[in-house]
């Protein structure tokens, strides 16, 4: 039995949690928000909670279920191996997707040291590509290398957005915060739905949670506690930065700036604070996409060590670094990135973070309903059957309501690549079916 004094606690686990969610989600969001108003900032209280919900029952479900495949595996518990295949398919894209847009954010906040990556569609393509490109590379050394830059890099975007969080209110000014509330005069209910698919990608990751569960000291008691503390104390920090960058920044002048971090602190202290500052989003934003580029093809590999992709993806190098499957998500996200290149960094971010949203929000939707079979499995007690059934309720209801709120281009997009999804299947079920017997196949051939 491992030493309990070598496990983490729940102070430590919620550190991890709080940290895993943040990465490089807040970079470009004052941006996104700021062309909506500052009214967008209401959209936190829906997805703060809704986050919380969905946090709470992948713990849950990583209690009670002990086998290995994540999102896929809990999937599966209720809608069998397409389920599994499906699951791991969108989430698969959506990680792709998502690592476009984590690409885009870098670029924004490097343009202002090459101001040319800035100067058009093109130059802006070519940036995002070729770091897209250099954090594959780089992965080529496995998994021991990007944990290390990665655990060191996300304090680049950590510390100024926390910082802002608790200093920035000496420069706040309600009259600027006023001013931005409503400019293109929204009603309520739109201005939250459009800033849905933003907020939520803040919190997409925390699905990795609960994936720590044999390190915890007491996992039934610390995982579902530390997933909510550290859900709402991501959710703080991304509630008051948000909130205060509107009251310092003018409107107009934040919703057309790509690195709205930097901006503020330039006008905060100096231009070199803000280029300092700008400088660490760039270092989190690469250690964040070279830590998903991993879990892209870690994502991959699984899915074909359950003989659901292609075996190319299950081939690792001597460093045990599937290199042969990063290539082909390299391919795969070059063209993403140009089957939405555009001249603006903040138009094509909010482009792919609504595509990624729904592709994420269908594998949450699967395994969510999951935990029912989980429970059911557990034989869990009564009152822990009803919590976590009113706790899903919860958890899908948001999901669905982000579902709807993330628009009709980007559900089309994601319904037309789940359907295709579905072919995909059809060729591999064969594999998962009992073969016939003599008697079954003489019958079928009369």
């Amino acid at each position: 039995m491992a030493d309990s004094s070598k496990k983490m606690g729940l102070m430590g686990l919620t550190t991890l949690v709080t940290v895993n969610m943040m990465g490089s989600g807040i970079i470009m969001l004052p941006t996104n928000m700021a062309q909506l108003g500052a009214v967008s900032l209401l959209s936190w209280i829906f997805t703060a909670i809704g986050s919380m919900a969905i946090a709470y029952c992948f713990a849950q479900c990583g209690v009670f279920c002990s086998r290995s495949g994540g999102l896929s595996a809990y999937t599966e518990e209720a809608h069998g191996k397409s389920g599994f295949f499906l699951c791991s398919y969108l989430y698969f894209l959506s990680l792709a997707i998502a690592n476009v847009a984590v690409a885009i954010s870098a670029v924004g906040y490097m343009s202002a040291f090459l101001p040319w990556l800035s100067s058009g569609a093109i130059p802006l393509f070519v940036g995002t590509v070729g770091l897209i490109w250099i954090t594959i590379i780089a992965n080529f050394g496995g998994p021991s290398i990007t944990g290390k830059i990665g655990a060191i890099t996300v304090w680049g975007v950590i510390i100024p957005v926390a910082g802002l969080s608790i200093i920035g209110w000496f420069w706040f000014d309600a009259n600027v915060l006023e001013a931005a509330w409503n400019p293109n005069n929204l009603a309520i209910s739109e201005a939250i739905g459009k800033a849905i698919p933003l907020t939520l990608w803040a919190f997409l990751g925390m699905e990795s949670a609960a994936q720590a569960t044999d390190a915890v000291e007491d996992p039934k008691r610390n995982v579902p506690l530390a997933c909510l503390f550290g859900t709402l104390g991501a959710a703080t920090v991304y509630v008051l930065s948000t909130t205060v960058i509107q009251g310092i920044i003018p409107n107009a002048e934040l919703a057309n700036s790509s690195a709205p971090f930097a901006l503020v602190y330039a006008k905060m202290f100096s231009p070199l604070v803000g280029n300092i500052v700008m400088a660490l989003a760039v270092m989190a934003c690469v250690g964040s996409l070279l830590g998903w580029q991993f879990t892209l093809a870690q994502t991959a590999k699984m899915t074909a060590d359950q003989n659901l992709f292609l075996k190319l993806f299950s081939k690792v190098n001597a460093s045990d670094a599937p290199v042969v499957g990063m290539i082909v998500c390299g391919v795969l996200q070059t063209l993403m990135a140009v089957s939405t290149i555009s001249p603006d960094a903040a138009a094509q971010f909010s482009k792919l973070v609504s595509l990624a949203a729904v592709t994420n929000l269908i594998p949450y939707i699967t395994a969510l309903t999951g935990l029912l079979v989980i429970m059911h499995k557990a034989q869990v007690g009564p009152a822990v059957y009803s919590r976590n059934l009113v706790v899903l309720l919860v958890a899908v209801a948001y999901s669905l309501y982000a579902l709807y709120a993330c628009g009709k281009d980007a559900v089309l997009g994601g319904t037309l690549v789940l359907a295709f999804g579905y072919l995909l299947y059809g060729f591999l079920a064969k594999r998962f079916v009992d073969a016939p017997t003599v008697t079954q196949a003489r019958t079928g051939n009369v």
